[in-house]
């Protein structure tokens, strides 16, 4: 029986029985493996995501994996029958910032799976074929729906640009920060520093080539030359830039809340350091993240630590939210 969650609006859903819809002209119908579940989910069921960026009634899922089932015309018939992962940004194509291969900072204004269209928590997904990435044949599914929140971090470590020998460091220690470890890891990195607020992600960060953990309150070094932040917290920010040393490269991916403790100007300037910012993945990020996880250089699975059927949706939601540090990122299955 194929199915589908629906938000009809904050606090509201049901499980609807799901159509597939057939692929048009450029489209492609993906049969569901996996949607993970990340905190902008619980945002779109609570009702607290900014205006603009959500459109109910929803099926929410951005982060997914699956196999195509079909495709519409002028898209290739050997797409049919492969693993994919796919883009979320429904980017126009022909504005200047599309052109540039920005297609995060797509002019012609918001549009996401997941957020303003159907998203993966349902039986199938249909899709431009165009924002499909195809995994290798003996890909784990299960591992690939982590590889969107993957290509946000891939964004971010080509930015920050870290060379062979650097010493580099990650503040913040949620699927983000993982990743963040896993990527700057396969830079080869001299030294590679992870900080946290939580004490029990040191093992899982050495397991994934840190070469040291410390909590925030302890003493910090000064002189890394690439920082990436993740943690998304009123101070992470500053954290971060006191990591580094002067002349050194910050990439800020964490969204906190409004008013919280900004970068000191002075600081930049004096100390002489180049700031990145990442708000989602552009194309060329989502090829690096799906080459990387097939060279085996990122391992998602030790994230995952539930697996629930779309039925079970609220408890995963409250899951996500609970705060207990035994969850990790959790999965529904259609």
């Amino acid at each position: 029986m194929s199915s589908a969650v629906v938000i009809e609006a904050p606090g509201e859903h049901r499980l609807v029985p799901h159509e597939p819809r057939q692929p048009e002209a450029g489209e492609a119908l993906v049969r569901v493996h996996a949607a993970g579940i990340c905190g902008s989910d619980r945002e779109v069921y609570q009702g607290n995501r900014p205006e603009g960026y959500v459109r109910y009634p929803l099926t929410p899922g951005h982060e997914w994996s699956g196999t195509v089932a079909a495709v519409g015309a002028g898209v290739p018939a050997t797409l049919v029958g492969r693993k994919v992962v796919g883009e979320g940004f429904r980017n126009c194509q022909v504005c200047d910032r599309c052109h540039a291969g920005e297609t995060t900072l797509c002019t012609a204004g918001y549009e996401e799976t997941g957020f303003t269209e159907p998203g993966a928590m349902a039986t199938t997904l249909t899709l431009p074929a165009r924002l499909l990435h195809v995994l290798p044949e003996d890909a784990d599914l299960t591992a690939a729906a982590l590889l969107e929140p993957a290509a946000c971090i891939a964004a971010a470590a080509l930015k920050a640009n870290a060379v062979p020998g650097e010493r580099v460091a990650v503040v913040g220690t949620g699927t983000l920060g993982m990743f963040a470890v896993q990527f700057l890891k396969a830079g080869s990195p001299s030294e590679l520093l992870v900080v946290g607020t939580r004490p029990d992600r040191a093992e899982l960060s050495k397991k994934f080539g840190a070469t040291e953990f410390r909590t925030k309150d302890q003493e910090l070094p000064d002189d890394f030359d690439v920082v990436i932040e993740t943690a998304g917290s009123a101070d992470a920010a500053r954290t971060a830039a006191a990591l580094l040393r002067r002349g050194g490269r910050l990439v800020l991916t964490g969204i906190p809340a409004p008013g919280a403790d900004g970068l000191d100007p002075t600081d930049l300037v004096v100390r002489q350091l180049e700031v990145h910012t990442v708000f989602g993945a552009a194309p060329d990020a989502w090829a690096h993240t799906v080459r990387v996880f097939g060279a085996g250089l990122l391992d998602p699975l030790p994230l995952v630590t539930h697996e629930l059927p779309l039925e079970e949706f609220p408890q995963a939601i409250e899951l996500v939210g609970s705060g207990d540090p035994k969850v990790g990122k959790v999965l529904l299955r259609p």
